[in-house]
């Protein structure tokens, strides 16, 4: 994955870094795998304005992706690699041997051409998906179960992965993305390899315009306003603010906000880094 940088021509282009899309082989999407996607400008179903600083942005189509990866013992075929607008990895075309065609997520390496296959006979390469319980120690994984058959829900955005150290009983011990160690059901499946376009976190905007290209409207910071609309507004001249909270006065940067009582703390044998 490599990284566009351009000469600074204008003011904006010269911080401009974007990805020089060379790992992708098809410009137009599969129509068969397409949703529409209706934007809401952050209104709820009243018209009300629930959620700030959404709005505008190109009009797109949604790639159906299967982070199920169900059809066992199937043997499906990469055959092309399509920049997806909903997500910040690459996604991959497979077709099947049955002739069904699916979008997955690609991982770093995947070629045109290459053989996939899912299920207890799959070979832990590249793209296959298999159970943790037949996943060697040490490998690295992404699009992680949380619950059987639920599809995957962790290690998905770019670059991520999260690897196997170990199994226990019926639970399989995954370090995670962020450092937190914790268990799985050993029926979950994942998927073999590190999420492509690993590249995605160097990327520089440029330009307030490519934001609105994405549909973020300009945010306020909450320092720059009155008392009245932020717990952080206010004072003489340019002051810090005090505590780092949100809004509605919940705590940032260091306090802990999680619920003491969630039941996903049984499985979290050590929390994520600092």
């Amino acid at each position: 994955m490599a990284l566009k940088k351009y000469k600074p021509t204008t003011s904006s282009q010269r911080f401009k870094v974007i990805s020089a899309y060379d790992d992708i082989t098809a410009s137009t999407p599969e129509k068969s795998l397409l949703e529409p996607v209706r934007k809401s400008g952050g209104r709820d179903n009243t018209g009300k304005m629930t959620m700030r600083y959404i709005g505008g942005g190109h009009k797109q189509m949604y790639r159906v992706i299967d982070f199920k990866r169900d059809k066992e013992g199937i043997p499906a075929v990469v055959k092309t690699i399509e920049y997806d607008p909903n997500r910040s990895a690459r996604i991959a075309l497979v077709v099947y041997n049955d002739g069904e065609k699916r979008y997955i997520v690609a991982p770093n390496g995947l070629k045109v051409g290459q053989q996939l296959l899912s299920g207890k006979e799959a070979a832990p390469e590249i793209g296959n998906t298999l159970f943790l319980s037949e996943i060697p120690f040490g490998t690295v994984i992404h699009n992680i179960e949380l619950r059987p058959g639920q599809g995957g829900k962790m290690a998905r955005s770019a670059g991520s992965y999260a690897q196997l150290l170990s199994r226990d009983g019926k639970f399989a011990i995954i370090k995670l993305p962020s450092g937190e160690t914790r268990m799985i059901l050993q029926s979950c499946k994942a998927t073999v390899g590190m999420v492509s376009n690993t590249d995605h976190s160097l990327e520089v905007s440029g330009k307030a315009g490519r934001s609105r290209w994405f549909g973020r409207r300009p945010r306020t910071r909450g320092v720059a306003m009155n008392p009245v609309d932020h717990p952080m507004g206010g004072g003489e001249g340019r002051s810090s603010g005090g505590h780092p909270r949100s809004r509605k006065g919940r705590p940032a940067k260091g306090q802990k906000t999680r619920a003491r009582k969630n039941a996903s703390n049984n499985y979290i044998i050590e929390r994520r880094n600092k």
